[in-house]
């Protein structure tokens, strides 16, 4: 079942510990490979899905300039979609505040553009969970920004974390997407790639 996977080298493209741990969870050799000062911008008009799958496929652009003939690379980014705008990393510890009261007591989408590309094809898909917050405290706010320091994550919070025991009330879809990979669909994609 597995052996189709390996007929190409695996290459996990992110600095993710979670993305690692996902990834590890599969049973699919691969290795990681970074890359520092990758341009995640992205055209103004863009929204939803199309936004996490424009940054992954830079990402795939940026790798594949020092990809090696039989490697596949996976690249992947995460954004949290509430009322028509991204919350994105957070810079500080305030901005990661302001961006939890936002999503305190609303549904909002997690989504995860990821990108399969080899040295003659790329393929692309999105990922879409919806996960719904009880109302947050701000104690409770302050608690997990303080202990959980979460300016690495995309919406800051990590649902795996404190945070989503106390304050993730429902998710529909995948747990994994809203952990940074949609494992269970990049797994059927892997399979699939020609």
């Amino acid at each position: 079942m597995l052996e189709k996977l390996t007929r190409y080298k695996i290459v996990l493209a992110s600095n993710s510990p979670r993305r690692r741990e996902l990834m590890d969870g599969l049973g699919v050799p691969y290795e990681v490979r970074t890359m520092d000062g990758i341009d995640e911008s992205y055209p103004p008009h863009l929204q939803g899905g199309d936004i996490a799958v424009c940054i992954s496929l830079k990402k795939a652009d940026a790798y594949r300039r020092t990809m090696a003939s039989g490697e596949l690379i996976v690249t992947a980014d995460t954004i949290v979609w509430l009322d028509g705008q991204v919350l994105g990393k957070p810079k500080d510890a305030e901005e990661a505040r302001r961006m939890l009261r936002l999503l305190s007591g609303k549904t909002h989408q997690v989504i995860t553009g990821v990108t399969l590309t080899n040295t003659y094809m790329t393929k692309s898909f999105a990922s879409f969970s919806q996960v719904t917050f009880a109302h947050l405290t701000d104690e409770e706010i302050d608690y997990y920004v303080e202990r959980f320091r979460p300016m690495d994550k995309a919406g800051a919070y990590g649902v795996q974390e404190w945070i989503g025991f106390i304050g993730v009330e429902r998710i529909e879809g995948s747990y994994f997407n809203v952990m940074g990979l949609p494992v269970q669909r990049l797994y059927q994609e892997l399979k699939r790639f020609p």
